[in-house]
């Protein structure tokens, strides 16, 4: 696992470095996440290692940390176990990293399931739901908001600011009904109102983590395609000083195809453009990151050739990149 990008050429796929790479042996990488703490210009990347694909073999956390150098490279370490990120006889999963800069913290959130404990309705006696835990005082202690009335699991939040200032937490979901949850919550994450689904961000049938970020709107885009705006949203959006990425499979069968979704006006529905694919095949969980100093995304994918279980992979693009069109056919959703 090394530090040099590859790049396939396929389908306008964007350049991937490798982080964590399925073992001959059986040894599997999943659920990735991923921070970039500005102060430092440093990413951590964090992972699940398990002794096969299967969800019962999980085993322990592992991160790898990348440098980010002044020509825009990224210096990788090893990987390493985080050993005391663990309950005794409990299996450690779903990595969530989460950076408070009043007191200069950083959070690793995770779940302890007791031994090969399956997560599933035999655990959960009612239909998996979404919500939000919060800190009110820079994370001394945590509280736990109200579950959204609608099915969803694995959900990620961002924040949206209006051109008022005021604040809106905004909820995307896993859904197994073909289309992603979405939910506002004006109340920091206490409630979410009226969770809906969102007909432009597609799932497979059986549904699949995705990832979203929020981040400044810029004042001028380059090279913007009119022809990709949704519902003919202007370049800038009329009412919020955020604009939201959406990170997700593309394809409507199966795990495939990673795709970038861009939204203008976050805080209306049926605002996200159709998708820029970065990843043509098999395509995972993922998760994003915004460095507000490079004016740069960049994310963690699950991706391969024949399995999307194969490799956990890094990579990073501009906001330009999501936005150039490139082959017509590429951007429908499939």
């Amino acid at each position: 696992m090394g530090n040099t990008p590859s790049k396939s050429g396929i389908g306008g796929d964007l350049a991937k470095t490798t982080l964590f790479e399925k073992e001959a042996n059986g040894i599997t990488y999943r659920v990735p996440a991923l921070i970039y703490l500005r102060h430092s210009h440093t990413f951590l990347a964090f992972a699940e290692k398990r002794s096969s694909p299967s969800d019962h073999d999980a085993k322990i956390l592992v991160m790898r940390r990348g440098t980010l150098k002044a020509d825009g490279s990224v210096q990788w370490s090893s990987s390493q176990e985080l050993l005391t990120a663990c309950l005794p006889n409990h299996r450690t999963m779903n990595p969530c990293p989460v950076y408070e800069k009043n007191s200069k913290t950083l959070f690793l959130l995770f779940i302890c399931i007791w031994g090969n404990t399956t997560e599933t309705r035999q655990v959960i006696t009612v239909y998996p739901r979404s919500l939000s835990i919060y800190s009110e005082d820079f994370g001394q202690t945590w509280h736990i908001g109200k579950m959204l009335r609608k099915k969803s699991c694995e959900c990620e939040m961002a924040e949206i600011i209006d051109h008022e200032g005021r604040s809106h937490l905004y909820c995307n979901a896993r859904n197994a009904g073909g289309h992603r949850c979405e939910a506002l919550s004006e109340n920091s994450g206490v409630y979410f109102d009226k969770p809906h689904m969102a007909q432009e961000l597609i799932e497979p049938p059986s549904g699949c983590q995705g990832s979203v970020v929020g981040f400044p709107a810029p004042e001028f885009v380059p090279n913007d395609d009119a022809e990709s705006k949704a519902c003919g949203t202007s370049l800038l959006s009329p009412d919020t000083q955020t604009w939201l990425l959406f990170m997700h499979p593309t394809n409507r069968s199966s795990r495939r195809d990673m795709g970038v979704y861009l939204n203008r006006s976050p805080l209306h529905s049926s605002g996200w453009d159709r998708p820029r694919i970065i990843h043509s095949g098999p395509s995972g969980y993922s998760d994003l990151a915004y460095n507000g100093d490079k004016d740069q995304f960049s994310c963690l994918i699950e991706c391969g050739k024949e399995s999307e279980l194969e490799q956990i992979a890094f990579m990073s693009f501009t906001l330009n990149d999501v936005m150039q069109t490139g082959n017509k056919k590429e951007k429908k959703m499939r």
